[in-house]
């Protein structure tokens, strides 16, 4: 099940850099280079800023290799030439990283709340994908009451097929909440397999008092088995101290993970409270 961390590091920044940067993307206002909000706070390398950003002298090359998508939110290689990307308000489609030209939407989704920042939201495919054809997604799930929360399905998708198939839903993010803001959503595989799952608070006054409860999936980033199966070696794999498939808490809204080619550990991006 492991796979090389590096390609696929370089994969989704040269995705993210081709299909959704355009000139006036680049242009973008100082960052800030103060203090550390805490004294224990120190920098993971030279130069870190309070948010990620290019320096002024990045030599960048930018083209665009497809036009016409709505909220493009994830992407994922399928091989060289053919990439699967995510539409927030619920497609799924093929682009032709040659052509530029994109399939209609792929067939058999899960039903989606696009509501807010709901939607569809991120693509991951399975390690064995060359072999099994399946592909994992996250999304807004409407529940019960009017309310909502962030989902994750994998599905089998063969090739040249325009249809998901065995569509499966694997994990649930509970509680469910009447929100449209803040579902997160990353997919990230380990080196062994797992799959993390970054999960946002909901964002209202009540719900996001739950990101520190561990019991909870709001605020959390959660570590699961392909097939949804919690591993064993996951800090409340027992289920008394918090929910078993939490693997970190105590977040607001992560949009961005990447498991580090060298030391396998798990980044995460995540908005903050505004700077006053």
């Amino acid at each position: 099940m492991a796979r090389t961390a590096a390609p696929r590091l370089a994969s989704r920044i040269a995705g993210v850099a081709l299909l959704a940067l355009g000139g006036d993307a680049l242009a973008q206002a100082p960052v800030p280079t103060g203090p550390p909000n805490a004294p224990e706070q120190r920098p993971a390398f030279a130069a870190q800023t309070r948010a990620p950003a290019l320096p002024a002298s990045a030599p960048l090359r930018i083209e665009r290799v497809a036009e016409g998508l709505e909220y493009p939110w994830g992407l994922a290689f399928v091989d060289n030439d053919t990439a699967l990307i995510t539409e927030r308000p619920g497609r799924l489609r093929r682009v032709d990283l040659r052509s530029g030209s994109l399939s209609a939407p792929i067939g058999g989704l899960p039903e989606i709340d696009a509501r807010g920042q709901g939607g569809l939201l991120d693509i991951t495919l399975d390690p064995d994908f060359a072999h099994n054809h399946r592909l994992y997604l996250s999304y807004a799930e409407p529940r019960e009451g009017g309310k909502n929360a962030t989902a994750v399905a994998r599905a089998i998708l063969a090739p040249g097929s325009q249809q998901l198939d065995e569509l499966t839903v694997i994990f649930r993010q509970t509680p469910a909440w009447a929100s449209t803001k803040h579902f997160g959503s990353r997919l990230v595989w380990d080196t062994q397999g797992h799959l993390y799952v970054t999960l946002g608070e909901r964002s209202l006054p009540e719900p996001r008092q739950l990101a520190q409860d561990p019991h909870t999936h709001l605020g959390k980033v959660v570590r699961i088995q392909p097939d949804g199966s919690i591993p064993a070696d996951n800090p409340f794999a027992a289920g008394q101290a918090g929910a078993p498939a939490v693997w970190s808490y105590g977040h607001r809204n992560i949009q961005g993970a990447a498991l580090h080619p060298d030391s396998g550990k798990l980044w995460t991006i995540e908005h903050g409270p505004p700077r006053r």
